[in-house]
């Protein structure tokens, strides 16, 4: 018997109305997302921007990509939303002399600003929802924000994406990462969808091959930091292991989100290689990260062997845990991700969804009480939006490619 034929969460219409209803709460949140410089704002607690904070690209880039898709599903107001944050990319946030994208508002100005793959994955990305949207800008920023990627980014040798350069493009930093190849392959599969050169997707498909070898060979648990040489350093930060975005050890988050990304990869690459890869990825997460008992959740990472280093709980995490349990139970129809499925949803309206002040707790501690430790403030809807989205659809190369 399958989820299917148990009446599954995602085959009814009540759940499927549930998921529609939060993700129209979800993009109704922030008073205004327009940052004075250009781009998005940073939004609090209680989604009033935060100008402490500059114009950061990724934020922009995420919420230009969001409102685009939800414009595509006719929601009134997105449109308008999506091209006032994306005018940034165009702008502001552009380098107009060096090309590429500055991380920040602030960095035009700055002499230790960068240039990073992980923010230029999620330029392309909001390109890409640009085109297919039909902004008359989105078509030229795609090609310019790939023809950076190729020249810059791309490493032919090893079918991977360098990480960082400097913000004149004469110095690459040593530091190889899997954190912004994971985001580019999700960009180059939409970008793909959106009218781009097959080699696009072909390119995505040899980050996912060595993603999983790497992943195979360490018991399922993805190394994320490497050497210039792709040579994994397992210690990374072990002295750092709250960070942001290069935390030590394994991130449960990026197990989900890799499982559920190789499905979407396998719709393009025939065979069964990728998703029994992701089944592996999904099971490990799982095991090594889900905490049960009175205040469940997923803990932030694990050590090698499995066991906690960061309890936090943080947001995307979960969104993830949802989201590849959504697509392995479309995809594969095995109730063992429908059960999941039902219980991490109840966790996420349980302890996440803040109905006082909006969007989703972005940090809670280990009791599930809200915690800024990681993150401050609500300024992302990336990942909880998406987690709707890909609870309410069937699998496919891309969100863009479903929603279109």
């Amino acid at each position: 018997m399958t989820s299917e034929d148990r009446h599954s969460w995602m085959t009814l219409p009540s759940h499927q109305l549930w998921l529609d209803t939060e993700s129209s709460r979800l993009l109704d949140f922030g008073t205004t997302l327009d940052h004075p410089a250009g781009g998005a704002v940073w939004l609090d607690n209680s989604g009033n921007p935060d100008l402490d904070h500059p114009a950061m690209t990724y934020i922009s880039a995420r919420m230009a990509h969001v409102h685009f898709l939800a414009s595509m599903l006719g929601r009134p107001g997105s449109r308008r939303r999506a091209d006032r944050v994306f005018e940034g990319l165009l702008t502001t946030l552009r380098d107009s002399e060096n090309g590429g994208w500055f991380e920040s508002s602030a960095d035009a100005s700055s002499p230790d600003a960068v240039k990073a793959a992980y923010t230029h994955a999620f330029v392309v990305l909001a390109a890409a929802a640009a085109t297919a949207a039909g902004h008359p800008g989105g078509q030229d920023l795609l090609d310019d924000a790939l023809d950076i990627v190729d020249w810059w980014f791309w490493d032919d040798d090893y079918g991977m994406c360098s990480d960082t350069w400097t913000a004149d493009w004469s110095v690459l930093d040593d530091y190889r990462g899997i954190n912004a190849n994971m985001h580019m392959v999700e960009a180059l599969l939409a970008a793909a969808d959106a009218g781009a050169s097959e080699i696009w997707r072909d390119r995505a498909l040899r980050i996912c091959d060595n993603v999983c070898r790497w992943a195979e060979s360490n018991e399922w648990r993805i190394p994320e930091h490497f050497t210039a040489g792709w040579v994994p350093m397992l210690e990374y930060n072990s002295d750092d292991t709250a960070n942001q975005f290069k935390p030590y050890g394994a991130t449960v988050g990026h197990g989900f989100e890799w499982a559920r990304l190789l499905v979407q990869a396998s719709l393009v690459a025939g065979g069964d290689d990728y998703v029994h890869a992701a089944k592996s990825l999904y099971h490990r997460a799982a095991v090594d990260g889900w905490q049960p008992g009175p205040t469940p959740g997923f803990v932030y990472t694990t050590d090698w062997s499995g066991l906690p280093v960061v309890t936090g709980r943080l947001h995307w995490v979960l969104c993830e845990a949802i989201a590849a349990a959504a697509t392995l139970a479309r995809h594969t129809g095995e109730d063992r991700y429908e059960s999941d499925y039902r219980t991490w949803w109840d966790v996420a309206a349980e302890h996440f969804v803040d109905r006082v002040d909006g969007s989703w707790h972005h940090e809670l501690d280990s009791r599930n009480a809200p915690a800024e430790t990681v993150w401050s403030g609500k300024p992302d809807l990336y990942h909880a939006v998406q987690a709707t989205w890909i609870s309410r659809y069937e699998p496919g190369s891309s969100l863009l490619a479903v929603l279109a």
